[in-house]
């Protein structure tokens, strides 16, 4: 575990208002008033590891009622951000693209505007000195209909720390071609986005999402492996979209532990992360929530090495991936892993 934690790692799938620290949204309930469902920090992160394993992304996204209740100001916004930045940097995070939807923070009066402020000046701060690079993806709910305001949104603070654009939220019932104005605008605006799809339903919401919609990452896409057969005699055949998937390099955010939680996969081991890797997939490795499924990218790293017997090269193998896969700029992401992830890893090499 030291060795993982001091390992270089890169984070593309992490939601700002699922990875607050337990003892954090009891102060910031506290302040504002909001009755939680326990009233310590044991009994709290109890509840929100409890609720998020129901085996149902519905049921998962309802503990977010505590989160983002509690996130309804300017202040809270950095609190959350900076702490966030500072967690991650602590477990060797290197590069990260941490997503929020602005829209679900503005009950209590903020305007998207505010939101976004607020939290590019916490993870600014809450990363500053820490080697740490935190991009943002700005997030419309699947269940709304404000999706092109909030692409709008994120395009005017493109140069100030939003990297890209997501849709999130119930899956089934919701295809990402409703929100089909919002993506066409962000193409013409040359503009990247990722969307989530192929996590609580299957390779018919990954099919839109790439030919409709044009997403250059799947936030999930863990059930492209429904389009992935093997024969009697052994043989892996793959559909034709799944072909696509893996000779376009698409990349695949997985979230091996939250998958577990939703239902989306068995167990670790039985995750198709594996399968993945093995046929060449662009796989990534993500943390999705850290709150509610109680993981770090070193925990879930860890889990993966205990799993599939993967070493120092496996997890720089998904390292670099996931940097390749970035929406940061080309010289940018070459730089880090030139500079950062490659010498990381070496010197790790050598002590080891």
């Amino acid at each position: 575990m030291d060795t993982i934690r001091e390992a270089p790692k890169v984070l593309l799938h992490d939601h700002l208002d699922g990875g607050l620290r337990p003892s954090t949204v009891l102060e910031l309930a506290d302040a504002v008033g909001h009755v939680l469902p326990a009233a310590d920090e044991a009994a709290l992160s109890a509840w929100f590891h409890r609720g998020a394993n129901r085996l149902d992304l519905g049921l998962y996204l309802e503990t977010f009622e505590h989160t983002v209740g509690v996130m309804q100001t300017p202040e809270a916004c950095h609190r959350v951000a900076a702490e966030c930045a500072a967690d991650l940097a602590a477990d060797g995070c290197v590069y990260a693209e941490i997503r929020f939807a602005p829209a679900l923070l503005t009950e209590q009066g903020m305007v998207l505007d505010q939101v976004l402020e607020a939290v590019l000046a916490g993870f600014a701060d809450g990363s500053m000195g820490t080697g740490l690079v935190v991009r943002t993806l700005v997030t419309a709910m699947r269940t709304s209909t404000d999706s092109r305001q909030v692409a709008e949104t994120a395009v005017r603070y493109r140069d100030r720390g939003v990297v890209g654009f997501d849709i999130a939220g119930r899956e089934a019932g919701y295809p990402p071609t409703l929100h089909l104005d919002a993506f066409q605008y962000l193409q013409r605006e040359n503009f990247h986005f990722t969307i989530h799809a192929g996590e609580a339903f299957g390779p018919a919401s990954i099919w839109e999402a790439l030919q409709y919609c044009g997403a250059e990452r799947l936030g999930h896409g863990v059930r492209i492996l429904d389009d992935i057969t093997t024969d009697t005699d052994g043989e892996v055949r793959l559909g034709r979209l799944a072909s696509f998937v893996r000779d376009r390099r698409i990349p695949l955010e997985l979230c091996p532990t939250s998958n577990v939680h939703t239902g989306a996969a068995i167990d670790i081991s039985s995750h198709p992360i594996g399968d993945l890797s093995r046929l060449g997939f662009r796989v990534t490795v993500n943390t999705d929530n850290r709150l509610m499924s109680n993981v770090s990218m070193t925990s879930e790293m860890a889990a993966l090495q205990d799993a599939f017997a993967w070493g120092l090269d496996d997890l720089r193998w998904l390292t670099i991936n996931a940097m390749k896969s970035a929406f940061l700029a080309f010289d940018e992401r070459l730089a880090i892993i030139d500079n950062v992830i490659k010498p990381g890893y070496r010197t790790l090499a050598g002590s080891s």
